[in-house]
């Protein structure tokens, strides 16, 4: 068998010899015992095999290139015997499925759901427990998963750790984020694994709720790119009454261990037979576009629970927040710093003069909007209680029905729709998750009867009650309560400061947008990477759309707060590129009305560009240095470009064999000027327009930090 773990290269010495064959043996071993899957186009083997003492254990490999090398799987149980080892093979099923569904938004029109899958009955001798490991294999990567069946030695029980491996074949190069059980907003680090525990102190940088728990943890979703030009991505899929995984590492063998986001108590799931964990989900491929392209977490969830859909809708909206981030007005209606709801009287305090949630400041920006051709807008600050939200771990801090005296909820909505906008909702819970469930109902009631049919809920700060992570099990019912409660009144849901997705878009169309990552306000709390948006698609998006929150041309922050000398790390092009690279099916236009007055030519590509598609081409892709993806509107001819590059700047070279062969296209083509730089001369952009084919191929030139952006209509000529 030519295999390349078998390939014994040199023996030095007879203790080396002696080493070399053990090994050689050991894998022969594996290799007998082992139950091969391979994928519908063979290019993936999986094998799995009990290793000495009957532990599980599965391999992976890719076109003859070893992906994982053979990983341990099992689970810690708190209070009983572990599920690692003593297992024997009750039994073992093999099936195929093939199905092709069509999302109710997406990145295309259609998904194929096609994959070979094993399934092993595992049956642990000294206690009579069963696991089952189900192994889904397609052609783009590996899913698999624990289930544990109803059984008379099994029923309520504790997971203490989860001990899923997964050995790489070497120091791979790795776009990582800090472990940490309370967020995901930090800067990417590009770096070997065997550099993670010397980069890991400078990558912990402040966050407003922060628990990191080693010096080699690191997050999911996890980009790798191998020596060997494979790229390879762990995430996990359908995390469903469990708590979200990170990744150990083993920085000398270079093998990644689960690591489950405790409770308050140290447990890291508290379940009842029948259930199952999440699925976990190796992406691979030998072409980085590939990684983008894969539709793996989203078929590993469950189709849409949702029976009626038609009132949900991709959003483009404006909305009353850069202006608060930015410092140039404020969420609070006071500057009071102990408010308590139950005791104060608005109506009776003086304001402060900076609140931006007025109704003249609304209606601005629904004047906007409606001129414009914009869904919504998002309103902020709006309600009773910003004085002291932040940091005092309150319990009762919102009410999230009440708003300020200077906010009319009904003759603001009155005022919208009458133009055709919605507005939007926001619900800042600042961590007190009971507090946001104990008016929950109420809240959205409130919103059916103003017509708000979108909200952006916010978890900032620590959680209360206090010891629960963000990302552990309790918050995650939460999230999923309010996703399922808010499917019951027809609104949609953004989830900021919330667990970095999984794919249960698929199976609740309403959670039409996560932050879950470094966003754009981060450019006005000092900036994010050049790189940022070029790594970003490869990583966080893997699970599910980012409300990224792109569009900002005035990139200098002091123009609307002189106090705040931070900068927009990126040109005003790019910006306009993010639309297309950056998928999201709730897109914001976040800058200010009155600066995009003054650069109507380029803003016409935010109005123009789409939301919701039928078709993704990725043309060029390599992580941490340049994206560029087409991508086709909605049941419209129309197709869009965008193209994002890191601090080097680079030219870009694409075909445009992606449109339909003999007909004509007009292309209108947004570039970075002569001398554009995201630091030195980012606002520097020129718009030509030109007719293109399917024959075309394009060359163009991209600022450091920069791109291009293209809209491409069909002329009819």
């Amino acid at each position: 068998m030519n295999h390349p773990l078998r390939r014994p290269t040199a023996v030095f010495g007879r203790s080396g010899r002696w080493t070399l064959i053990l090994l050689f043996l050991g894998l022969t071993s594996f290799l007998a015992r082992a139950q091969e899957l391979k994928s519908p186009d063979q290019r993936l083997v999986l094998d799995f095999a009990l290793q000495s003492g009957g532990v599980p254990t599965y391999r992976l490999t890719y076109k003859g290139k070893v992906v994982i090398k053979p990983s341990k799987l099992g689970v810690e149980l708190k209070n009983a015997p572990a599920l690692t080892d003593g297992f024997t093979v009750a039994a073992t099923k093999q099936t195929t499925f093939d199905e092709t569904w069509q999302p109710v938004w997406g990145e295309v029109k259609s998904i194929r759901n096609h994959y070979n899958q094993f399934t092993v009955n595992l049956q642990q001798a000294a206690t009579g427990r069963v696991v089952l490991v189900h192994f889904r294999l397609f052609n783009d990567g590996l899913g698999f998963r624990y289930e544990f069946p109803a059984q008379k030695d099994l029923t309520y029980f504790v997971v203490k750790q989860e001990k899923t491996q997964f050995a790489l074949a070497g120091d791979h190069k790795a776009f990582w984020l800090p472990g940490d059980y309370d967020t995901q907003e930090y800067s990417t680090v590009t770096s070997k694994l065997s550099e993670v525990r010397g980069r890991m102190k400078a990558a912990v940088t402040p966050n407003a709720s922060q628990t990191t728990f080693s010096a080699t943890g690191v997050q999911t979703p996890l980009m790798l790119k191998s020596q060997d030009g494979l790229y390879i991505n762990i995430h996990e899929a359908a995390l469903v009454d469990y708590s979200a995984m990170h990744l150990e590492l083993d920085d000398q063998n270079f093998v990644l261990e689960s690591r489950l986001t405790p409770d308050a108590v140290g447990d890291m799931a508290s379940l009842q037979t029948p259930c199952a964990s999440p699925w976990r989900t190796i992406i691979v491929s030998d072409r980085a576009g590939a990684i983008l392209e894969s539709k793996l977490v989203l078929n590993l969830n469950e189709p849409s629970k949702i029976k009626d859909t038609s009132w949900i809708k991709p959003v483009k909206y404006v909305g009353v927040w850069w202006e608060m981030i930015t410092g140039k007005s404020s969420w609070s209606y006071t500057n009071q710093d102990n408010i308590k709801l139950d005791s104060i009287d608005y109506r009776k305090v003086q304001p402060n003069g900076t609140h931006g949630a007025t109704n003249a400041n609304v209606k601005r920006y629904i004047d906007f909007a409606a001129k414009h051709g914009f869904d919504a807008v998002l309103v902020e600050g709006w309600n009773t209680g910003w004085e002291d939200w932040f940091g005092k771990h309150k319990d009762y801090v919102f009410d999230f029905v009440t708003p300020y005296p200077d906010f009319d909820v009904a003759e603001l909505n009155r005022y919208a729709h009458a133009k055709g906008v919605n507005i939007m909702m926001h619900h800042e819970t600042s961590g007190s998750v009971r507090n946001y469930e104990r008016h929950l109902d109420t809240a959205f009631q409130f919103m059916n009867k103003y017509g708000y049919n979108a909200v952006k809920t916010g978890y900032v700060g620590d959680v209360l009650p206090l010891g629960e992570h963000h990302y552990g099990q309790w918050l995650i019912n939460h999230y999923n309560y309010v996703l399922t409660t808010a499917a019951k009144h027809h609104i949609m849901v953004n989830g900021h400061e919330a667990v970095r997705p999984t794919g249960l878009a698929r199976t609740y169309p309403n959670l039409i947008g996560n932050e879950a990552a470094r966003g754009t306000e981060y450019e006005s709390f000092g900036g994010n990477n050049a790189d940022h948006t070029t790594i970003l698609p490869f990583t966080r998006l893997i699970g599910g759309p980012m409300d990224y929150t792109p569009g900002i041309f005035q990139t200098k922050i002091s123009a609307y707060n002189p106090n705040n000398n931070s900068f927009v790390h990126s040109t005003l092009v790019r910006q306009l590129a993010l639309y297309v690279t950056m998928y999201s099916p709730l897109q914001m236009a976040a800058d200010l009305p009155e600066t995009y007055e003054k650069y109507l030519d380029a803003f016409q590509f935010i109005k123009d560009v789409a939301v919701d598609w039928d078709d993704t081409k990725v043309l060029e892709a390599e992580p941490g240095d340049y994206i560029t993806i087409a991508r086709k509107a909605k049941g419209k001819s129309s197709w869009f470009v965008g193209s994002t590059c890191d601090e080097n700047g680079r030219t870009s070279k694409i075909s445009l064999s992606f449109l339909d062969p003999g007909k004509k296209y007009l292309a209108t083509i947004y570039a970075d000027g002569k001398d554009a730089h995201y630091e030195k001369n980012p606002q520097a952009y020129a718009i030509r327009q030109q007719t293109v084919t399917s024959k075309t191929k394009l060359s163009q030139l991209c600022a450091p930090g920069g791109g291009y952006a293209i809209s491409i209509t069909e002329s009819g000529k």
